[in-house]
């Protein structure tokens, strides 16, 4: 792609920027920074209609199922002026996992079903991946489902399931043969979940926050009308959300927007003393670390213009996600030095 800005590409930086300085207002950044899970969500769902109405809830998504249609340049610019203005990225599960799993393995049926409601966040969606005991190996999950007519029968547990509480939907991995490799016998369901036999632990993190929980599963019956695919296939559905997952979570314009203000923060001298942003060593630390998220923005721009060429994300989506996690530690960390100092 062409890294200089054409004059459209210009017009559609203004366009975005007018449009979150209007709709993202101060009211609707103290509801979205609520204590208060009834009006966080209500905040989140009336900021993605706001998207939704203009067009822009699922920049990602093609054309045809309600994307944009935007080039990769018009998506960077998106995110770069999103993370400036310090305006929060959409919830994930529905439209940026479940969604380009749905429009892309799903019968006609489950398109016409799920994705409208997807795009209008009329329905929330949670992601039951991990499970109690597992850790990050995936294919060893146990959560089993066995047929019964024309239903699966659950039983098991997902643990970790952000806003579990808020869900009405989970798409889930579940065990469904166990012969062959652990990877094989696996599938995709989508859950109700309101669901009789659901229930939904919740995990109070450290600094007594309600965002995580654990979902279990006690012979829960869901119909065979919601698997994604095949049968036993859904390594093969799972491998590829994560593949969208994973590109759409390096974080690239948040640790720039991260990186700006540590900078505003260390210029300052504090009690009548130097600022920590004259420190050579400092400098340095800065330095390493705004050139590996250079690195790394360049090949997210690799990634997005194969997308937009009509490819998917490769082997590079698993990069993204892993060097732009390691990014966002040590620009934590940065920023917990400039507030120690």
């Amino acid at each position: 792609m062409d890294t200089a800005f054409a004059a459209e590409d210009l017009a559609f930086r203004d366009e975005v920027r007018a449009f979150f300085a209007q709709e993202y207002d101060e009211a609707l950044r103290e509801r979205l920074a609520s204590k208060d899970p009834a009006t966080y969500k209500q905040a989140v769902i009336e900021w993605q209609k706001s998207l939704h109405k203009r067009g822009w809830i699922a920049p990602g998504w093609p054309e045809e199922y309600g994307g944009t249609g935007w080039s990769a340049t018009q998506n960077f610019i998106y995110e770069s002026e999103r993370a400036a203005a310090g305006v929060r990225d959409v919830v994930p599960f529905g439209l940026k996992m479940v969604g380009p799993v749905i429009y892309t393995f799903g019968t006609d049926e489950q398109k016409e079903r799920f994705l409208p409601s997807v795009l209008a966040s009329d329905e929330w969606w949670c992601q039951g991946y991990s499970e109690p005991g597992s850790g990050s190996d995936l294919a060893s999950l146990k959560t089993k489902a066995e047929l019964d007519g024309d239903e699966y029968v659950v039983n098991g547990a997902k643990i970790w399931t952000t806003y579990a509480q808020f869900a009405d939907w989970i798409f889930c991995l579940v065990r469904t043969n166990s012969d062959g490799k652990k990877q094989e016998g696996i599938s995709f369901l989508l859950i109700d979940m309101k669901s009789p036999g659901i229930k939904v632990n919740p995990i109070i993190s450290i600094d007594n926050h309600h965002s995580l929980n654990e979902v279990e599963f006690n012979n829960v019956r869901v119909p065979v009308a919601n698997r994604i695919g095949e049968q036993d296939k859904g390594w093969t559905y799972a491998k590829a959300l994560l593949a969208h997952e994973r590109t759409a979570i390096a974080g690239v314009a948040d640790s720039k927007r991260s990186l700006e203000q540590i900078r505003e923060f260390a210029a300052q001298e504090v009690n009548g003393g130097k600022a920590l942003l004259s420190e050579a060593l400092f400098q340095k630390r800065l330095s390493d670390i705004e050139i590996d998220l250079m690195a790394l923005e360049f090949t997210e721009l690799r990634v997005l213009a194969a997308v937009a060429s009509g490819g998917a994300p490769g082997a590079e989506s698993s990069l993204l996600k892993i060097k732009g996690t390691e990014i966002q530690q040590a620009v934590q960390e940065l920023a917990m030095e400039v507030a120690g100092y």
